[in-house]
């Protein structure tokens, strides 16, 4: 998952995150991002829940990162500062909740939920919508149905936990940026000022995920882009290090419950 947000033209962050108006809890805001594209770092009041209608977004936050095909959407709290990038040409339908409207309250860090068939109707039926303007008590009443599927949405495993140590923060974001780097963690660790047995000790304390497990989950992620780009398993088999397609194959089952080929055609799912 290479980062291009520091190298690329930065969108500025939509102001519709910062207004204030609990009589219209929920906005809706769209955009396109090209290829390489990134929104900058910010943070605003009001909580988010943005989904690529078309593309694979990438979000960073607190040093974790988030990967969001369309059949998914990333749930950001209110003011947790964070990034968006995106590889590939991406639609975004964006949805905004006034900190009024306390959503998925026991949850305050960012967290990939699965898209349901209603959900995605609900997001598109706010973006047909005038919001500009006072909600009338039908807009309400919308917005009450959205809030309450949004409640419901189930958590996917499709983030990479990152850490707080100045050491582990080095290595995870060497791997982040270099992720073909096929160098054993006894060379990584040369250029963090610790040993692999500390830095093993970190990804479990910090990430709580081994060294090994946090590697095959980054390799699954980047699989998930790379899906979503249009190329075969036995392409990103090979390409990720795995032995066969098979082998692929199974370590993505094991992880996300279904082969690739199904979780693409969720992905891609209208």
């Amino acid at each position: 998952m290479p980062e291009h947000i520091a190298h690329t033209p930065n969108h500025a962050p939509s102001a519709t995150g910062f207004l204030r108006d609990p009589n219209r809890p929920i906005l809706a805001y769209g955009r396109t991002m090209r290829p390489q594209d990134g929104i900058a770092p910010h943070h605003h009041p009001r909580a988010q829940l943005l989904w690529a209608l078309r593309g694979v977004l990438r979000i960073r936050a607190a040093d974790a990162t988030w990967i969001v095909p369309p059949s998914h959407a990333v749930w950001i709290p209110g003011d947790v500062p964070h990034q968006v990038q995106s590889d590939t040409e991406t639609d975004i339908r964006n949805l905004y909740i006034d900190p009024a409207l306390p959503l998925r309250a026991t949850n305050q860090t960012c967290a990939v939920l699965t898209l349901t068939p209603l959900m995605r109707a609900l997001i598109l039926r706010l973006h047909g919508e005038d919001t500009t303007a006072a909600f009338s008590p039908r807009l309400l009443r919308l917005c009450a149905v959205i809030a309450d599927e949004i409640e419901t949405l189930p958590e996917a495993p499709l983030h990479l936990p990152g850490g707080h140590d100045p050491r582990l923060v080095r290595l995870t974001r060497h791997l982040i940026n270099h992720p073909d780097d096929p160098s054993p963690l006894p060379d990584l660790a040369r250029s963090t000022a610790a040993s692999s047995r500390t830095l093993e000790r970190l990804f479990r304390a910090e990430t709580g995920l081994s060294y090994r497990q946090w590697r095959a989950r980054q390799r699954l992620l980047l699989a998930i882009e790379r899906l979503t780009r249009g190329q075969s398993s036995a392409t990103i088999a090979y390409a990720l290090g795995y032995r066969s397609p098979s082998a692929f194959t199974a370590a993505f089952r094991a992880e996300f419950g279904t082969p690739p080929q199904s979780f693409l055609k969720q992905a891609v799912a209208p």
